[in-house]
């Protein structure tokens, strides 16, 4: 039997760039998207609340995610100081009705918000229902030389936080082990950005299926795991020829996903193996994050990678067609 899966598939208003955020909206509802993640970034639209809640009231599509304003072209968004940027992402998500906060680890000359950041990160998270959760990053390369960009690091499972985001573009371009790192974020892992990459320095954020990036297993380890946040499709649109290529590029991505998380689930004696057979590669390979003394709970790591199987482009006449629209990820 196959299950219909329990976890909300959201698009990123950043997988319609250049398109505006109204656009997002627009495309979501008629794709059948379970909700947005709002991308605050230099649309005006994507800064204000009430406008924001207008678009999701008229399209009847919830945001489930807010992501703040991290990003080099947004260093003057919400103000310059970056801990204001997190309260006013928090404020809005709480307004929004959205569940998590996405926040980058800082820049590595924002010195003393570096300093500050991981305490500073679980004082917000006491202060609120919505999660904060810290999304992994990469060392930017040129050439053949690798410069270290984020503090504490890019790799945020060296460092205590209560929620992360695994992207899998990101691990391409890090040339991480995604399950491992997925592994090591146990039952901390409360939200995936779902892109693919082919390990290129460039940030690639393809159509899920598309790269080397174990997506599928990702997500049928999620489903048998009960992983209760959400994933967001984050895909980089930039180049499509026209509004219908870049819909049909999105209503493939949905596809894949909903057809993952409703992979069969295992029996249990089958899961036990695979999570403790995960258990133990991930910890051979890393060094968990230091951990908090308060109550932990059960970690379920991803299941066991199988053999990659390559996932058949959506068909017109599926529950997600595509008609109309055009974007790429803000960089």
């Amino acid at each position: 039997m196959v299950r219909i899966p329990d976890t909300k598939v959201a698009l990123s208003t950043a997988s319609v760039y250049p398109e505006s955020t109204a656009t997002a909206f627009e495309i979501a509802a008629r794709l059948g998207y379970d909700g947005v993640e709002v991308m605050v970034w230099t649309d005006p639209v994507s800064q204000d609340i009430e406008a924001l809640r207008r678009l999701s009231d008229y399209h009847g599509v919830p945001i489930l995610a807010v992501h703040a304003p991290c990003l080099l072209i947004t260093q003057r968004v919400w103000s310059t100081d970056p801990w204001v940027k997190l309260q006013r992402a928090r404020a809005a998500a709480e307004k929004l009705g959205a569940s998590t906060v996405v926040v980058h680890p800082p820049f590595r000359w924002q010195r003393q918000y570096a300093r500050d950041f991981v305490t500073g990160i679980w004082r917000m998270a006491d202060e609120t229902d919505v999660r904060f959760a810290v999304e992994n990053m990469y060392p930017w390369r040129y050439r053949d030389r690798e410069m270290p960009a984020y503090a504490p690091g890019w790799d945020v499972t060296q460092d205590d936080y209560r929620h992360f985001t695994v992207d899998l573009s990101h691990t391409a371009t890090s040339r991480s082990d995604a399950m491992a790192m997925a592994g090591r974020m146990g039952d901390r892992l409360g939200h995936v950005h779902l892109a693919d990459g082919n390990g290129s320095a460039k940030d690639e954020h393809l159509v899920p299926g598309r790269g080397t990036q174990p997506c599928a297993e990702l997500l049928e380890g999620l489903a048998d795991g009960g992983f209760d946040g959400h994933v967001v499709i984050e895909v980089n649109t930039r180049r499509a020829m026209s509004a219908a290529e870049r819909e049909a590029d999105l209503a493939e991505a949905l596809a894949f996903a909903r057809l993952h998380l409703a992979s069969p689930p295992v029996s249990a004696s089958a899961s036990t193996s695979a999570k403790s057979s995960a258990t133990s590669d991930t910890s051979a390979s890393a060094s968990p994050a230091p951990t908090r003394s308060q109550p932990s709970p059960t970690v379920r790591a991803p299941r066991t990678p199988r053999t990659p199987r390559t996932p058949r482009r959506p068909r017109s006449s599926g529950s997600s067609g595509a008609s109309g629209s055009s974007g790429a990820r803000p960089s």
